[in-house]
C-alpha cells in the first residue's frame, strides 16, 4: 500500500494557497507536479556537472554523457524495449509524433497511401498527418466510436486496404480516459504487415507498458507527464524502422562525416538527436522513471483507478451529470445541465481547484460529441478522496450559483 501522505511531502507546490484555499490540483493529465528528487536533479546537474555531453574529453563532459546515457538506459527497461539504442529523445509527444509523420513518412509514403488515426485522437496525432496529407497527398482514415465512445474495432478492420501504410493511435484517451485495446489494434494492423505507433502520453503515468509485449513498432511520451519535466520526451521505434528512416533534423551530433559533397549519418539513436540535447532535463526524466518504479506503477494504478471510482460515484449523485465515456483510467470528462464547462472551472478556481475546461486539444472528438467541451476532472498519485470530496463540494456550490 502507498503511503499518500509521505508521497504529498515530496510535491511542495500541493501545500500552496489559491485565493486563500490549499490547492487541489486535478489537472494531471495536462501536466504532473514534480517531486522533490526530480526538482534537486535539475539542481544538482547545473551545479555539479553542467558540461554538453557527448562532444568532450574532459571531466564534466563526460559525467553529463554517462549521467544521460543512464537515462536512456532507465526508459528502455521502464518500457521493456530490446535495445537502448532505439529510445530516442524529444521534446515530447508532440515532437515524437512528428519526427514519425516526417521521417517514416519521407521515406515511405507517397501520393495515394493511407495512415488510419481514430476519431478520439489529441491535436498532436492529427495535425501532424494532415500537414503530410497536404504535402505529398496521403490520405486519413478515421475509426469511428461505438455508443458507448470506445473505439469501433469492426469497423477499424474494414479500414485497412492495399494503400494502408500505418496506424497510429492513442493508448487512452486525454478526454474520456478510456483505455484503447492497443494489443489487438496492433495485431490486427500486423495481420496486414501495417506498422503502429502508440501515443502513450496518457498510459505512461497510469500503467506498466511492455512495448515487446505490445509489438509495437513505434511508442511515444512526454517527461511532464509522468513526474518528469517540461520540454523532454521519448520516441521508442524499433530498430529496423529507424535504421531505415532519414533523419528529422540536421545539424551537429547527428552526423558521421561532413563534406561539401556529402553527409553521412550517424548510428542510432543519435542519427535523431540534432544538436545539444535538454541533457539537464532527459537526467531528470531518469529519476523521474526511478522515482516512478520505486513506489511500484501497478500500485500507483490501483490507486488512482479508486480515485477515479470514487469521484464517477459521487459525481453522478449530481443531478444533470454526463459523464462522458466509461473512464477506466485517470481522467473523467462530464458536463452539467446547461452549464458552459469555462464557467464551472473558473469558479472552481477560485476555490483552489484546479480542473481542465474546453476541448482539450480534441476538436474533432468534441465536435463529435456535439458539445462546445466538457470539464476534466484527472488524478495522480498523490491525490487523494478528501481531494474529490472537495472537488464535490465545489462543483455542488458552482452548480446552485449557475443554475
Amino acid at each position: 500500500m502507498l503511503d499518500i501522505k509521505d508521497i504529498r511531502k515530496e510535491f511542495p507546490i500541493l501545500d500552496s494557497q489559491i485565493y486563500g484555499k490549499t490547492l487541489i490540483y486535478l489537472d494531471n493529465a495536462a501536466t504532473t507536479q514534480k517531486p522533490l528528487c526530480v526538482i534537486d536533479t535539475i539542481s544538482n546537474v547545473y551545479t555539479t556537472m553542467n558540461a554538453n555531453v557527448h562532444r568532450g574529453i574532459h571531466h564534466l563532459s563526460q559525467v553529463a554523457t554517462t549521467a544521460m546515457e543512464g537515462s536512456r538506459e532507465t526508459v528502455r527497461k521502464f518500457i521493456g524495449a530490446e535495445h537502448s539504442h532505439e529510445i530516442i529523445f524529444t521534446r515530447g509527444t508532440t515532437e515524437s509524433i512528428n519526427l514519425v509523420a516526417s521521417s517514416f513518412g519521407g521515406t515511405y509514403l507517397k501520393a495515394g497511401d493511407e495512415v488510419i488515426i481514430s476519431t478520439m485522437e489529441h491535436h498532436s496525432n492529427i495535425v501532424p498527418w494532415q500537414l503530410l496529407q497536404e504535402r505529398i497527398g496521403i490520405k486519413l482514415r478515421i475509426i469511428p466510436l461505438t455508443a458507448e465512445c470506445g473505439l469501433d474495432i469492426e469497423a477499424y478492420k474494414r479500414l485497412f486496404n492495399g494503400q494502408t501504410r500505418l496506424v497510429s493511435v492513442a493508448h487512452v484517451s486525454n478526454v474520456l480516459g478510456v483505455t484503447n485495446p492497443v494489443k489487438e489494434i496492433i495485431e490486427i494492423a500486423h495481420s496486414h504487415d501495417v506498422p503502429v505507433l502508440i501515443d502513450g502520453a496518457q498510459s505512461i503515468p497510469h500503467t506498466r507498458i511492455d512495448i515487446q509485449e505490445l509489438d509495437a513498432d513505434f511508442f511515444v511520451f512526454s517527461g511532464h507527464k509522468i513526474y518528469g519535466p517540461t520540454g523532454v520526451g521519448v520516441l521508442y521505434g524499433k530498430e529496423k524502422w529507424l535504421n531505415a528512416m532519414q533523419p528529422y533534423h540536421g545539424g551537429g551530433e547527428m552526423i558521421k562525416t561532413v563534406r561539401f559533397e556529402k553527409t553521412t549519418f550517424n548510428e542510432l539513436p543519435y542519427k535523431f538527436e540534432a544538436g545539444t540535447p535538454d541533457y539537464v532535463g532527459i537526467i531528470a526524466l531518469g529519476k523521474a522513471l526511478e522515482w516512478v518504479d520505486s513506489l511500484g506503477i501497478e500500485n500507483i494504478a490501483m490507486h488512482e483507478h479508486e480515485l477515479t471510482r470514487y469521484a464517477v460515484e459521487k459525481l453522478n449523485t449530481i443531478p444533470g451529470i454526463r459523464i462522458f465515456g466509461k473512464p477506466d483510467g485517470a481522467a473523467l470528462s462530464f458536463l452539467i445541465g446547461d452549464i458552459h464547462p469555462a464557467d464551472l472551472g473558473t469558479i472552481l478556481d477560485r476555490l483552489g481547484i484546479a480542473i481542465r475546461t474546453g476541448h482539450h486539444c480534441a476538436q474533432p472528438l468534441i465536435d463529435y460529441l456535439g458539445i462546445p467541451g466538457t470539464a476534466r476532472a484527472s488524478f495522480a498519485v498523490y491525490n487523494t478522496k478528501e481531494d474529490i470530496d472537495i472537488f464535490i463540494k465545489g462543483v455542488e456550490r458552482a452548480v446552485k450559483m449557475l443554475s
